[in-house]
């Protein structure tokens, strides 16, 4: 057989077997960009959290540090979907960028505003939390576009830990954000009672603990994420008791930390 010939025969078995490439590789791609886009929403919940508690403890420059990290997070997962498929999702990604800048600028802004002059006018507060409410509807928008241009669907544990993460940060946000209130002014947070929100999630982690295809690493994995939430449990109760922002915002990162590391092992393991 000549060159030429092998290499037409090489050319039209490449071309036959393309459109049969391996599914895992093919799934990898939306797997990936639905995790970068929940690991984006993450930090930009925290960065609205990170700033409450700049508020409330007074400018605290370690909690201006955790905003510039939170911020250059969510940037860095947001570049990592520039090649996302589907028309729709690239137009909410569109969009999603520019909101994001809008945010963005307005909390460094703000960060700015506490450091050199010690506080900050309300509505612009309560405006930045209105705008990380609307980044937070639109990048879901984005996550059911993504599973429904690709395809592809995020395995059902996996996404219920997603989901517990997003809830633990909301928690997070909202108690941060009673602490920080001024005077009796509530400059932010869930429009749900934060009572609901701690119920909820002891409600879905007993259940994520209970789950069949859990092994013994995974539940040992569970069991260490629920001695964390029972030791701020009761202090998210009563929060107009005995209110903590710092353990509560130290405590929950850790407890993210370790649902995310459940999540991936879910992610793994297809469950």
């Amino acid at each position: 057989m000549s060159s030429r010939t092998l290499v037409i025969a090489l050319s039209a078995l490449l071309a036959i077997a393309l459109p049969f490439a391996s599914p895992a590789s093919q799934a990898a791609e939306p797997a990936e960009d639905l995790l970068q886009l929940h690991q984006l929403r993450l930090s930009m919940q925290k960065s609205l959290g990170d700033f409450y508690m700049l508020n409330s403890m007074e400018g605290d420059q370690r909690y201006a540090r955790m905003i510039n990290e939170s911020l250059t997070q969510a940037q860095s997962h947001l570049n990592a979907l520039k090649a996302i498929p589907g028309q729709d999702s690239q137009s909410l990604r569109a969009q999603l960028e520019q909101d994001w800048d809008g945010y963005k600028n307005a909390l460094i802004a703000l960060t700015e505003a506490l450091r050199t002059q010690g506080y900050t006018d309300l509505q612009p507060v309560a405006d930045l939390a209105e705008s990380n409410e609307q980044l937070m509807g639109l990048s879901q928008e984005l996550y059911s576009k993504l599973q429904q241009e690709s395809g592809y669907s995020v395995p059902p544990l996996t996404q219920r830990s997603r989901e517990q993460s997003q809830l633990m940060q909301a928690i997070t946000v909202d108690y941060a954000a009673r602490s920080a209130s001024v005077g009796a002014t509530f400059i932010g947070g869930d429009a749900r009672p934060i009572e609901e929100l701690v119920k909820e999630f002891a409600s879905k982690m007993t259940s994520l603990e209970r789950a069949p295809q859990n092994n013994a690493a995974l539940r040992q994995s569970w069991d260490s994420v629920n001695t964390k939430w029972r030791y701020i449990e009761k202090s998210l109760i009563n929060y107009n008791e005995n209110s903590v922002p710092f353990l509560v915002h130290k405590y929950s990162a850790t407890i993210i930390q370790g649902i995310e590391e459940i999540a991936a092992q879910y992610a793994a393991a297809t469950l």
